[in-house]
């Protein structure tokens, strides 16, 4: 994993990933899914409001907490394939580790290895203790990536919504 950073910009590269930091032209790719029924394991779907307010805190985490969203960008082709994202601030209850891909993109391990990169800087170089990751129960898909994250299930950790489960990653 190959990491550039400056006051402006982040980006992550892996063998065939490169994680870049949202812009504007990626608002119409997150509200297509946010929007759609695909995004009821998120807690969607989501008005026009609710979804642009939720764009611009992935965009503005990285301003108040030093992280945030990433775009998942194939090497291959230069497609935009989804975003990975930990999340922080209020409406979560400690920085929340996760991950969508766009229709067409999954089963091809691109969520286990862009969520890996930005775990991985997260607790080794930002310095996070842990970070956790919440799913709705039959989110079978986000729930096989984050054991082969190495995500244990933590009983103890307390979900932003109470039907959710937590796994939780440490160093």
């Amino acid at each position: 994993m190959r990491t550039t950073q400056s006051e402006d910009d982040f980006v992550l590269e892996t063998p065939r990933l490169i994680l870049r930091r949202p812009t504007f032209e990626d608002y119409s790719g997150y509200a297509t899914i946010m929007q759609s029924p695909r995004s009821v394991p998120m807690g969607g779907p989501l008005t026009h409001r609710e979804t642009w307010g939720m764009f611009c805190h992935c965009v503005g985490s990285w301003t108040m907490f030093g992280y945030g969203a990433l775009v998942i960008v194939s090497r291959a082709t230069g497609a935009d394939i989804g975003m990975v994202s930990v999340n922080g601030g209020p409406l979560f209850t400690e920085p929340e580790l996760g991950w969508y891909l766009f229709d067409g993109f999954e089963g091809h391990g691109y969520a286990t290895e862009a969520a890996a990169a930005l775990r991985d800087w997260a607790l080794n170089e930002y310095g996070l203790p842990t970070l956790v990751s919440y799913f709705a129960p039959d989110n079978e898909k986000s729930l096989a990536v984050a054991r082969r994250l190495g995500g244990k299930e933590d009983h103890t950790a307390v979900p932003p919504d109470p039907t959710d489960l937590v796994y939780r990653y440490a160093k």
